[in-house]
């Protein structure tokens, strides 16, 4: 069974660009949709309307920062410092090319930092390829179970 993606945005538009990237990458990986920070906490850890979900952490998380309620560092902090939920691969996906972003990202763990290109066809490309990446070329640590691929 694939791991899903966890896909934590609250842009309308910024969305619908990311399933269609996702879907023309033609990955078979479930994407999981949240709107705010403090809804992806409750996904990652099983809680609220997510507490019936199945055990299991998401191949990668493509991380919004600016969101609603808790912001994407917040998020962040709180993968990295739990240790059930660490080891995921976290991309913050945002418009932000605030330099003290891209610090504070990487100061607390974050594995990509990619700025949405505004046009739609680098938006696409780049999804497409974070997508390819992280849920399936991309290895994950000693002691982690891989998802299997589709010919695997």
């Amino acid at each position: 069974m694939l791991k899903p993606i966890l896909l934590v945005e609250d842009d309308a538009r910024d969305l619908e660009l990311t399933l269609v990237a996702l879907e023309r990458s033609q990955l078979a990986n479930e994407v999981v949709i949240v709107r705010d920070g403090a809804a992806a906490l409750e996904y990652l850890q099983r809680e609220g309307e997510f507490a019936a979900r199945a055990a299991g952490n998401p191949a990668v998380i493509l991380l919004d920062l600016k969101l609603p309620k808790v912001n994407g560092l917040e998020v962040l902090q709180a993968v990295r410092a739990s240790q059930e939920l660490h080891s995921i691969p976290v991309v913050m996906l945002t418009s932000s090319q605030e330099e003290s972003d891209v610090v504070r990202s990487y100061s607390l763990g974050v594995n990509a930092y990619v700025v949405k290109p505004v046009e739609f066809k680098p938006f696409i490309t780049a999804i497409a390829d974070l997508g390819m990446f992280w849920a399936v070329l991309n290895e994950p640590p000693p002691g982690s179970v891989r998802a299997t691929r589709r010919g695997d």
